[in-house]
């Protein structure tokens, strides 16, 4: 490897220049100027380096093809993850939330890159300090002038074959969850900590659910409704400061600055099966100015987490529902009377 070869540097630049805007916007005194959870670091920052591994890559093969652009464009964006990842700065949640839109962008970067470079011989240097200062001149703009907040409500469903009454003892306290009760899911494989147990101090309107998840995430949901066998609603009581940091990366910890779930419910219903249908929602609130982004994110996170206990759920009232039937059959001698031979 030559540090001096134009590829090399391409990627080199590409990932400090990213490196110095994650750095830079994480100081406190500059968060007038930008900031880590923006659309300028997000998108612009991406489409910087890759026109900057791109443009150097254009100096020794100036005849790149589209689909070499794109691909290329991606290396200095994975050096430049991998260092933050190393230093601690991200965590593996933010990484994997954030990769699809890096690679993207910078695939834009790197192919605007490429056609500047083929078609426009003069000013290129000139072209790629002005591409470069893009999120300089967005960031403050968006930061001090923009604000895109939204709340929105995730749902989901299952099909339980327990009655109602079963189901309902399954929801206030959840005894202690197994690993394989809830199995590998996307939430957990990007770092996301497991449920452990949930406990009541008493029932109805005004008592306390206690959630436990695993790397010491504790936090509390405070009933709002509570119609036995019908629903249970709760509003969350978050503290993000007794959530240790390394639990969950900052930027997407619960009852933080940018994101957070407000309410949530579980409903009970009867199909036309005799079968319970349980529900739960859980209502959200998007401090980003992310937009559609954030959504697609949010909502494929709770809803894979909706998933898994609402499985759990139905795998317990199952098993107490089988457990109590084949019981009242070997107790019960006009069961067996009645069995034909």
């Amino acid at each position: 490897m030559n540090a001096n070869d134009p590829k090399y540097i391409g990627v080199i630049l590409g990932a400090l220049y990213g490196l110095s805007f994650r750095g830079l916007w994480e100081l406190e005194a500059l968060r007038i100027f930008g900031g880590v959870v923006t659309v300028s670091f997000m998108f612009f920052v991406p489409y910087v380096i890759g026109f900057i591994r791109v443009y150097f890559e254009c100096k020794i093969h100036p005849n790149l093809t589209v689909w070499k652009m794109i691909f290329i464009s991606w290396q200095p964006i994975f050096v430049f993850l991998l260092a933050t990842v190393v230093t601690l700065m991200e965590g593996s949640i933010c990484v994997a939330m954030a990769l699809p839109a890096f690679m993207l962008c910078s695939s834009l970067g790197g192919v605007t890159a490429g056609c500047l470079y083929r078609y426009f011989s003069k000013k290129r240097s000139a072209t790629l300090m002005s591409v470069a200062l893009l999120p300089l001149v967005v960031a403050p703009i968006e930061v001090n002038f923009v604000e895109m907040s939204s709340t929105y409500t995730v749902e989901n469903e299952i099909t339980i074959h327990a009655p109602p009454n079963v189901v309902w003892q399954e929801l206030g306290s959840v005894a202690r969850i197994e690993s394989e009760e809830i199995g590998m899911s996307l939430v957990s494989l990007i770092g996301v900590p497991r449920p452990i147990k949930a406990s009541m101090n008493a029932g109805g309107v005004g008592a306390v659910r206690v959630s436990e998840w695993e790397k010491g995430v504790v936090f509390k949901e405070v009933i709002t409704s509570w119609v036995p066998n019908e629903e249970m609603t709760y509003a969350f009581d978050i503290d993000p400061d007794v959530i240790p940091d390394h639990a969950l990366d900052k930027h997407v910890k619960l009852g933080g600055e940018y994101f957070s779930p407000l309410t949530g419910g579980y409903y009970i219903s009867e199909n036309s099966d005799g079968d319970t249908v349980l529900s739960l929602r859980t209502t959200l609130v998007d401090n980003t100015n992310f937009g559609i982004y954030s959504r697609v994110w949010g909502e494929l996170i709770f809803r894979d987490f909706h998933n898994s206990l609402l499985k759990l759920m139905k795998s317990r009232a199952e098993k107490s529902t089988l457990g109590a039937t084949s019981q009242n059959s070997a107790s019960s001698p006009d069961v067996a009377i009645s069995i034909p031979y």
